[in-house]
Protein backbone atom coordinates (compact mmCIF):
# COMPACT_ATOMS: atom_id res chain seq x y z
CA UNK A 1 0.00 0.00 0.00
CA UNK A 2 1.33 3.28 -1.00
CA UNK A 3 1.16 5.43 2.44
CA UNK A 4 -1.42 7.48 3.16
CA UNK A 5 -1.02 11.40 3.93
CA UNK A 6 -2.98 14.10 4.22
CA UNK A 7 -6.61 14.51 5.04
CA UNK A 8 -8.33 11.89 5.82
CA UNK A 9 -12.03 12.69 6.73
CA UNK A 10 -14.10 10.51 9.21
CA UNK A 11 -16.59 10.27 7.23
CA UNK A 12 -20.60 10.79 8.63
CA UNK A 13 -23.00 7.92 7.81
CA UNK A 14 -25.90 9.28 6.17
CA UNK A 15 -29.13 7.90 7.21
CA UNK A 16 -32.85 8.38 6.35
CA UNK A 17 -35.51 10.46 9.01
CA UNK A 18 -36.37 6.14 9.49
CA UNK A 19 -33.05 5.25 10.82
CA UNK A 20 -31.71 3.17 7.97
CA UNK A 21 -28.62 3.99 5.96
CA UNK A 22 -29.02 6.03 3.46
CA UNK A 23 -26.30 4.56 0.71
CA UNK A 24 -27.37 6.84 -2.21
CA UNK A 25 -26.39 10.02 -0.22
CA UNK A 26 -22.89 8.38 0.89
CA UNK A 27 -21.95 7.59 -2.47
CA UNK A 28 -22.64 11.67 -3.62
CA UNK A 29 -20.72 12.13 -0.06
CA UNK A 30 -17.76 9.94 -1.53
CA UNK A 31 -17.87 11.69 -5.09
CA UNK A 32 -18.35 14.94 -3.37
CA UNK A 33 -15.08 14.37 -1.09
CA UNK A 34 -13.02 12.77 -4.16
CA UNK A 35 -14.14 16.00 -6.39
CA UNK A 36 -12.71 18.31 -2.85
CA UNK A 37 -9.42 16.90 -2.83
CA UNK A 38 -9.53 14.57 0.76
CA UNK A 39 -6.57 12.56 0.77
CA UNK A 40 -8.42 9.38 1.95
CA UNK A 41 -11.98 8.47 3.19
CA UNK A 42 -12.51 6.88 6.60
CA UNK A 43 -15.71 5.25 7.23
CA UNK A 44 -18.13 3.45 10.03
CA UNK A 45 -15.57 4.93 12.74
CA UNK A 46 -16.54 7.20 16.00
CA UNK A 47 -18.23 9.75 13.55
CA UNK A 48 -19.84 6.97 11.00
CA UNK A 49 -21.49 5.91 14.09
CA UNK A 50 -19.98 2.72 14.47
CA UNK A 51 -21.76 1.75 17.76
CA UNK A 52 -25.25 2.02 16.34
CA UNK A 53 -24.92 0.13 12.93
CA UNK A 54 -25.38 -3.94 13.42
CA UNK A 55 -22.55 -5.63 11.45
CA UNK A 56 -24.72 -6.21 8.33
CA UNK A 57 -25.28 -2.37 7.71
CA UNK A 58 -21.43 -2.53 8.65
CA UNK A 59 -20.29 -4.54 6.07
CA UNK A 60 -22.32 -2.94 3.72
CA UNK A 61 -21.30 0.97 4.44
CA UNK A 62 -17.50 -0.39 3.73
CA UNK A 63 -18.14 -2.78 0.91
CA UNK A 64 -20.65 0.52 -0.90
CA UNK A 65 -17.65 3.09 0.16
CA UNK A 66 -15.10 0.97 -1.82
CA UNK A 67 -17.45 0.35 -4.82
CA UNK A 68 -18.12 4.14 -5.09
CA UNK A 69 -14.24 5.26 -4.93
CA UNK A 70 -13.55 2.68 -7.81
CA UNK A 71 -15.72 4.95 -10.33
CA UNK A 72 -12.79 7.53 -10.23
CA UNK A 73 -11.00 6.08 -12.83
CA UNK A 74 -8.79 9.15 -12.43
CA UNK A 75 -7.91 9.67 -8.81
CA UNK A 76 -7.54 6.81 -6.54
CA UNK A 77 -8.71 7.72 -3.54
CA UNK A 78 -8.16 5.00 -0.22
CA UNK A 79 -10.59 3.72 1.71
CA UNK A 80 -9.76 3.31 5.91
CA UNK A 81 -12.00 0.96 7.06
CA UNK A 82 -13.32 1.05 10.04
CA UNK A 83 -12.70 -2.19 11.87
CA UNK A 84 -12.90 -2.31 15.30
CA UNK A 85 -14.66 -4.04 18.28
CA UNK A 86 -14.12 -4.97 21.92
CA UNK A 87 -13.99 -8.65 20.56
CA UNK A 88 -10.42 -9.38 19.19
CA UNK A 89 -12.83 -11.96 16.64
CA UNK A 90 -15.31 -9.48 15.88
CA UNK A 91 -12.60 -7.24 14.35
CA UNK A 92 -10.96 -10.12 12.57
CA UNK A 93 -14.51 -10.61 11.03
CA UNK A 94 -14.91 -6.83 10.25
CA UNK A 95 -11.34 -7.05 9.09
CA UNK A 96 -11.41 -10.19 6.74
CA UNK A 97 -14.46 -8.72 5.29
CA UNK A 98 -13.18 -5.00 4.64
CA UNK A 99 -10.03 -7.05 2.90
CA UNK A 100 -12.22 -9.22 0.57
CA UNK A 101 -14.61 -5.63 -1.17
CA UNK A 102 -11.06 -3.79 -1.68
CA UNK A 103 -10.38 -1.84 1.44
CA UNK A 104 -7.08 -0.21 1.82
CA UNK A 105 -6.49 -0.80 5.13
CA UNK A 106 -8.83 -0.70 8.42
CA UNK A 107 -8.62 1.32 11.41
CA UNK A 108 -8.76 -0.48 14.70
CA UNK A 109 -9.64 1.34 18.19
CA UNK A 110 -8.34 0.14 21.37
CA UNK A 111 -10.94 -1.70 22.80
CA UNK A 112 -13.50 0.04 24.56
CA UNK A 113 -15.53 -1.04 27.50
CA UNK A 114 -13.25 -4.08 28.59
CA UNK A 115 -10.83 -2.18 29.48
CA UNK A 116 -7.73 -4.81 28.33
CA UNK A 117 -4.50 -3.83 29.69
CA UNK A 118 -0.92 -3.07 28.03
CA UNK A 119 -0.19 -6.60 26.75
CA UNK A 120 -4.06 -7.32 25.96
CA UNK A 121 -3.82 -4.24 23.57
CA UNK A 122 -0.43 -5.78 22.26
CA UNK A 123 -1.97 -9.07 22.16
CA UNK A 124 -5.11 -7.85 20.30
CA UNK A 125 -3.67 -5.63 17.60
CA UNK A 126 -1.17 -8.57 17.02
CA UNK A 127 -3.36 -11.20 16.56
CA UNK A 128 -5.56 -9.32 13.97
CA UNK A 129 -2.74 -7.99 11.88
CA UNK A 130 -1.79 -11.65 11.99
CA UNK A 131 -4.79 -12.90 10.99
CA UNK A 132 -5.73 -10.40 8.07
CA UNK A 133 -2.95 -9.14 5.65
CA UNK A 134 -4.99 -5.59 5.76
CA UNK A 135 -2.75 -2.93 6.48
CA UNK A 136 -3.62 -1.63 9.93
CA UNK A 137 -4.16 1.96 11.82
CA UNK A 138 -4.16 1.59 15.50
CA UNK A 139 -6.72 4.45 16.64
CA UNK A 140 -5.99 5.55 20.44
CA UNK A 141 -9.01 7.59 22.07
CA UNK A 142 -8.92 7.21 26.09
CA UNK A 143 -11.38 9.44 26.14
CA UNK A 144 -13.71 7.58 24.65
CA UNK A 145 -12.33 4.22 25.13
CA UNK A 146 -10.94 4.39 28.76
CA UNK A 147 -8.30 2.20 28.03
CA UNK A 148 -4.51 3.79 26.70
CA UNK A 149 -2.40 2.48 24.27
CA UNK A 150 0.72 3.77 25.94
CA UNK A 151 3.88 4.98 23.99
CA UNK A 152 5.55 1.75 24.17
CA UNK A 153 2.90 -0.65 23.25
CA UNK A 154 2.66 1.58 20.27
CA UNK A 155 6.39 1.25 19.86
CA UNK A 156 6.39 -3.31 20.08
CA UNK A 157 3.43 -2.92 17.58
CA UNK A 158 5.05 -0.77 14.95
CA UNK A 159 7.29 -3.66 14.67
CA UNK A 160 4.45 -6.01 13.62
CA UNK A 161 4.08 -6.73 9.98
CA UNK A 162 1.07 -5.33 8.72
CA UNK A 163 0.77 -2.26 11.07
CA UNK A 164 1.51 0.80 9.42
CA UNK A 165 0.40 3.99 11.77
CA UNK A 166 -1.06 5.31 14.58
CA UNK A 167 -4.68 7.84 14.99
CA UNK A 168 -3.37 9.94 17.96
CA UNK A 169 -6.34 11.41 19.55
CA UNK A 170 -5.17 12.73 22.86
CA UNK A 171 -4.28 16.13 21.43
CA UNK A 172 -1.27 16.01 23.81
CA UNK A 173 1.37 16.96 21.49
CA UNK A 174 4.16 16.04 23.94
CA UNK A 175 3.17 12.66 23.69
CA UNK A 176 2.62 12.71 19.61
CA UNK A 177 5.83 14.32 19.49
CA UNK A 178 7.58 11.65 21.17
CA UNK A 179 5.61 9.01 18.88
CA UNK A 180 7.17 10.78 16.21
CA UNK A 181 10.70 10.69 17.56
CA UNK A 182 10.21 7.08 18.38
CA UNK A 183 8.97 5.31 15.20
CA UNK A 184 10.48 3.66 13.06
CA UNK A 185 10.49 4.37 9.29
CA UNK A 186 7.38 4.25 7.76
CA UNK A 187 5.18 3.95 10.48
CA UNK A 188 2.92 6.94 10.05
CA UNK A 189 1.53 9.34 13.04
CA UNK A 190 -1.89 10.83 12.53
CA UNK A 191 -3.77 13.65 14.69
CA UNK A 192 -7.17 12.70 15.38
CA UNK A 193 -8.40 15.76 16.83
CA UNK A 194 -8.75 19.31 14.35
CA UNK A 195 -7.98 21.79 16.85
CA UNK A 196 -4.20 20.85 17.40
CA UNK A 197 -3.61 18.64 14.16
CA UNK A 198 -1.47 21.47 11.98
CA UNK A 199 1.00 21.73 15.15
CA UNK A 200 1.55 17.88 15.07
CA UNK A 201 1.95 17.72 11.71
CA UNK A 202 4.06 20.66 11.80
CA UNK A 203 6.05 18.58 14.09
CA UNK A 204 6.22 15.86 11.57
CA UNK A 205 2.97 14.20 11.79
CA UNK A 206 1.42 12.55 8.65
CA UNK A 207 -2.02 13.83 8.23
CA UNK A 208 -5.08 14.62 10.10
CA UNK A 209 -8.41 11.63 9.97
CA UNK A 210 -10.94 14.78 10.63
CA UNK A 211 -14.50 15.34 11.80
CA UNK A 212 -14.14 18.97 10.46
CA UNK A 213 -13.20 17.60 6.94
CA UNK A 214 -16.89 16.18 6.83
CA UNK A 215 -17.75 20.30 5.78
CA UNK A 216 -14.51 21.87 4.86
CA UNK A 217 -12.86 18.70 2.88
CA UNK A 218 -10.87 21.67 0.20
CA UNK A 219 -9.52 23.50 3.09
CA UNK A 220 -8.49 20.69 5.66
CA UNK A 221 -6.66 19.33 2.12
CA UNK A 222 -4.95 22.23 1.61
CA UNK A 223 -4.26 23.15 5.65
CA UNK A 224 -2.64 19.07 5.48
CA UNK A 225 -0.80 20.07 2.68
CA UNK A 226 0.94 23.30 3.97
CA UNK A 227 1.59 21.58 7.52
CA UNK A 228 3.55 18.68 6.28
CA UNK A 229 5.08 21.17 3.83
CA UNK A 230 6.57 23.10 6.76
CA UNK A 231 4.64 26.25 5.18
CA UNK A 232 4.00 26.85 8.80
CA UNK A 233 2.06 30.73 7.89
CA UNK A 234 0.15 29.51 5.48
CA UNK A 235 -1.48 26.42 7.35
CA UNK A 236 -2.12 28.53 10.28
CA UNK A 237 -4.06 31.22 8.37
CA UNK A 238 -6.39 27.96 7.07
CA UNK A 239 -6.61 26.95 10.61
CA UNK A 240 -7.12 30.26 12.69
CA UNK A 241 -9.52 30.81 9.74
CA UNK A 242 -11.14 27.37 10.89
CA UNK A 243 -10.49 27.39 14.59
CA UNK A 244 -14.32 28.34 15.55
CA UNK A 245 -15.42 25.49 13.42
CA UNK A 246 -13.39 22.82 14.93
CA UNK A 247 -14.58 24.17 18.73
CA UNK A 248 -18.21 24.28 18.08
CA UNK A 249 -18.09 20.50 16.53
CA UNK A 250 -17.72 19.05 19.74
CA UNK A 251 -20.30 20.93 22.15
CA UNK A 252 -22.09 17.54 22.11
CA UNK A 253 -20.70 14.33 21.66
CA UNK A 254 -19.38 13.99 17.94
CA UNK A 255 -21.13 13.18 15.60
CA UNK A 256 -24.01 15.04 16.98
CA UNK A 257 -22.94 18.64 15.92
CA UNK A 258 -21.30 17.72 12.68
CA UNK A 259 -24.85 15.50 11.08
CA UNK A 260 -26.53 19.01 11.88
CA UNK A 261 -24.31 21.42 10.36
CA UNK A 262 -23.85 19.02 7.13
CA UNK A 263 -27.42 18.83 7.08
CA UNK A 264 -27.73 22.45 7.05
CA UNK A 265 -25.04 22.30 3.81
CA UNK A 266 -27.39 19.75 2.11
CA UNK A 267 -24.88 17.16 2.24
CA UNK A 268 -26.84 14.55 3.78
CA UNK A 269 -30.23 14.23 6.44
CA UNK A 270 -29.94 15.22 9.86
CA UNK A 271 -31.05 11.94 11.24
CA UNK A 272 -29.13 10.22 14.16
CA UNK A 273 -29.73 6.70 15.73
CA UNK A 274 -30.58 6.65 19.61
CA UNK A 275 -28.86 7.32 22.36
CA UNK A 276 -27.27 10.07 19.79
CA UNK A 277 -29.95 13.21 19.58
CA UNK A 278 -30.21 16.03 17.57
CA UNK A 279 -28.09 18.61 18.00
CA UNK A 280 -29.36 21.09 21.37
CA UNK A 281 -31.09 23.92 20.19
CA UNK A 282 -29.48 26.29 22.25
CA UNK A 283 -25.79 25.41 20.78
CA UNK A 284 -27.10 25.86 16.71
CA UNK A 285 -26.63 29.45 16.71
CA UNK A 286 -23.15 29.61 17.38
CA UNK A 287 -22.47 26.89 15.03
CA UNK A 288 -24.41 28.49 12.20
CA UNK A 289 -22.15 31.09 13.18
CA UNK A 290 -18.87 30.08 12.57
CA UNK A 291 -20.40 28.28 9.35
CA UNK A 292 -21.30 31.53 7.74
CA UNK A 293 -17.78 33.09 8.08
CA UNK A 294 -16.66 29.96 6.63
CA UNK A 295 -18.36 30.56 3.74
CA UNK A 296 -20.71 27.07 4.35
CA UNK A 297 -24.43 28.92 4.29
Amino acid sequence: MKPITGSIVALVTPMHQDGSVDYPTLRKLIDWHIAEGTDCIGVVGTTGESPTVNVEEHCEIIRVSVEQAATHKNRHVPIMAGCGANSTAEAIELAKFAKGVGADCQLQVVPYYNKPTQEGQYQHFRTIAEAVDLPMVLYNVPGRTVADLQHDTVMRLAQVDGIVGIKEATANLERAQWLIHDAPKGFAIYSGDDGTAVALMLCGGHGNVSVSANLVPKQMHELCVAAMAGRAQEAMAIQMALLPLHKLLFTEANPIPVKWAASRMGLCKPALRLPMTPLSASLQPALESAMRSCGLI
